[in-house]
């Protein structure tokens, strides 16, 4: 499978302003193919080919208004070009139901929060003996390595963020001598927002909402934001530590799922999960709660690890009345206001923990072998029977010593 890996670069003055040269290159490329597109759209004439794209900016890269384009590396302009064609096939391939809908191409900007270009092996990239990124046309970047890569790298992408940062993403092929030994455990898992993630076998991982956390620290840097003149110089200065006061919180996210995710990949040989309505859920009062969890980013994470290391993942109906069922003898018990975290199954009188039960009945509907033993429930207490109740008369003082293993007198 193809995997990237995103490393921080470090480039200098002079590199900085080449960069920006070649945004802004790709930028116009992408917009000049699209306004191509639209107008022939408009003018009821056919679709404008990928090819015929390619001849109409050979020909502008040689016009004296375009000529600044062949200041940057020519493989950043088609690629941009090709940007523009997979855009166009996502929004018509949403359109005929082959994936999710998406929106149709639009123009690009220089005020936009991402900026980035993409070098192919064409452009004759390297990284140097030295550890250094070198790209054509711009230099050699530092780079901030924080591991090896597994395998030759086949595309590079350099990406600016909207805190002004800049990273280095690269295309690896990953091989099959990775996938982890095989394992016994099989975990079912429950999202929420109490806790972030629940596991069939009890255990249960606190939420630790960085969102909230930081919320001080961004409403302080949105107001100063806020009182700057706009298109002044102080007012972009207050926007970067706004992005930045963001940048820490989503980095800190990230690496919470990535943590969690490869821990529970490592541990257990197949993982279920409910597919769960996030688009609905962010639109309730619930919404700020919904995206600090991020629970799309996790269950993607979840996924592609197992496909990695060999492990099994299955994503259960979102419909599957998980919490209405008891895990211990299956009698759908009906639906619960959240408030109810704990309740006893009216047929067995098992005590169960909403969370926990939710988890293994995750699991269950996914067909993993997981017993409610680990469920953290308990019988409780049942009113005597009939033939219990009441006062009994004292029984014979021999009989009782004999029960209790003293010889009687």
């Amino acid at each position: 499978m193809q995997l990237r890996y995103s490393f921080r670069v470090y480039p200098g003055a002079g590199q900085r302003a080449a960069l920006a040269k070649a945004f802004g290159c790709a930028r116009v490329v992408f917009n000049d193919a699209l306004r191509v597109r639209e107008e022939a759209r408009a003018a009821g004439l056919p679709f404008v080919t990928w090819a015929e794209l390619s001849k109409r900016l050979t020909a502008a890269k040689k016009a004296p208004e375009r000529a600044w384009l062949g200041e940057v590396s020519a493989v950043i302009l088609q690629q941009s070009l090709r940007d523009l064609d997979t855009a166009y096939r996502n929004f018509f391939d949403g359109l005929k139901g082959k994936r999710p809908k998406m929106g149709a191409p639009r123009f690009k900007s220089k005020r936009d929060n991402r900026q980035s270009i993409r070098f192919t092996a064409n452009a004759a990239w390297q990284i140097t003996p030295g550890g250094k990124l070198r790209l054509p046309k711009i230099g050699d970047l530092k780079v901030k390595w924080s591991r090896s890569l597994p395998s030759t790298p086949t595309t590079v992408t350099v990406v600016q963020d909207a805190a002004g940062r800049y990273f280095a993403s690269f295309v690896v092929q990953t091989d099959v001598s990775e996938v982890l030994p095989k394992t016994t455990p099989e975990v079912g898992i429950d999202l929420g927002l109490g806790h972030f993630a629940v596991l069939s076998d009890g255990t249960k991982v606190d939420s630790p909402r960085f969102l909230r956390r930081a919320e001080k620290r961004l409403k302080k840097a949105q107001r100063d934001l806020s009182r700057k003149e706009k298109g002044s110089i102080s007012r972009n200065k207050a926007r970067v530590k706004v992005a930045r006061a963001h940048a820490r919180v989503a980095d800190a996210r990230r690496e919470f799922h990535h943590q969690l995710s490869t821990r529970i990949i490592r541990e257990n040989q197949a993982v279920a999960v409910e597919d769960l309505a996030v688009k609905g859920l962010a639109r309730t009062r619930l919404a700020k709660s919904v995206h600090d969890a991020g629970w799309s980013a996790f269950v993607s994470m979840l996924e592609y690890k197992a496909a990695r290391y060999g492990r099994t993942f299955i994503r259960i109906g979102r419909f599957e009345p998980t919490s209405q069922v008891c895990s211990a003898c299956g009698v759908k018990d009906g639906p619960k206001p959240l408030s109810v975290r704990e309740w006893t199954c009216q047929a067995c009188g098992t005590v169960l923990d909403r969370d926990v039960n939710a988890a293994v009945n995750v699991a269950k509907a996914a067909g993993l072998a997981v017993s409610a033993c680990g469920a953290q429930v308990r019988r409780a207490p049942l009113p005597a029977p009939r033939s219990e109740a009441g006062t009994h008369p004292k029984r014979p003082t021999r009989l009782v010593r004999e029960q209790t293993g003293i010889p009687g007198l």
